[in-house]
């Protein structure tokens, strides 16, 4: 069984910063890309950032020179550093990753159950 479990939610003042963890544990063969996900009041899940086990980086326009997304292999963790962050930021954020478990033939998507991030203003 393969689970991901996020960390590192809460309040901040626009401006301010946070750092989400997602850690996958479990049976876990290989990982493939981990990604970051946000999904606001009334909209449609959107990704945030992604990266892949070569370590390159993708970031939606909405967060680019403001989120740094970043992984540690050896504890199937990715990280979701946040900074400059403003009201509209505010969503629940999940973590995504594309594993294959042990003793499976066919790797899939995980997901966390979400971390809420709420930016005052």
């Amino acid at each position: 069984q393969v689970q991901l479990v996020e960390s590192g939610g809460g309040l901040v003042q626009a401006g301010g910063s946070l750092r989400l963890s997602c850690e996958a544990s479990g049976s876990i063969f290989s990982i493939g890309s981990m990604n970051w996900y946000r999904q606001a009041p009334g909209k449609q899940r959107e990704l945030v950032a992604g990266i892949i086990s070569g370590g390159n980086t993708n970031y939606a326009d909405s967060v680019k020179g403001r989120f740094t997304i970043s992984r540690d292999v050896a504890k199937n963790t990715v990280y979701l550093q946040m900074n400059s962050l403003k009201p509209e930021d505010t969503a629940v954020y999940y973590c995504k990753a594309w594993i294959a478990p042990i003793g499976s033939t066919r790797p899939n998507d995980y997901w966390g159950q979400g971390t809420q991030v709420t930016v005052s203003s």
